[in-house]
């Protein structure tokens, strides 16, 4: 059974038709939307700022989402999908964004809608990902404008995980 533990008194509050792995941890000020997955592994801490995760969004195997005391909350928008091992601190995410493998979105960055980073990519403080776009490299930087089908593969990988996740209601 998933760690779902409550810090200074605030629990996490799960929409509906949550999936949360069984070594999955949510603690603290965590709001979660409805059919939203946590995998195995991942951690999604709440205890020295908000989180706040929208709809249809799923938090990869290893990921890691956290916030800065006092400083830095985490928000995170609908049919997000962040990949394995990535870490998402302090920052803004807006909808049906693809955070890559392994990547970094580092405090008070803003990621906009319907953006990719890539896998391993480090997303610097205070940096805007504008709408579309997508961003590589170590500092990353814009590499091109998102693609039709990557369009369609990030509403894809969302809607996948969606699919996912019921196998382990069973």
């Amino acid at each position: 059974m998933a760690l779902i533990k409550p810090v200074r008194g605030i629990y996490p509050k799960l929409g509906q038709n949550c999936f949360l792995a069984d070594n999955a941890t949510v603690v603290g000020e965590v709001v979660m939307g409805d059919n939203c997955s946590v995998w195995f592994n991942a951690v999604v801490r709440g205890d020295v700022h908000s989180i706040t995760i929208g709809n249809n969004t799923n938090i990869q195997d290893g990921a890691v989402i956290h916030c800065t005391y006092q400083k830095a909350p985490t928000v995170i928008g609908n049919e997000v999908s962040i990949a394995h091992n990535a870490v998402v601190h302090g920052c803004t995410i807006e909808d049906q964004v693809l955070i890559g493998m392994g990547a970094i979105v580092m405090d008070h960055a803003i990621i906009k809608t319907g953006s990719i980073i890539a896998a391993g990519a480090i997303v610097l403080q205070n940096t805007v990902v504008e709408a579309g776009s997508i961003y590589a490299g170590n500092p990353a930087k814009f590499i091109k404008k998102v693609s039709s089908e990557q369009i369609q593969l990030i509403s894809r990988t969302a809607n996948n995980y969606i699919f996912y996740k019921e196998w382990f209601k069973e």
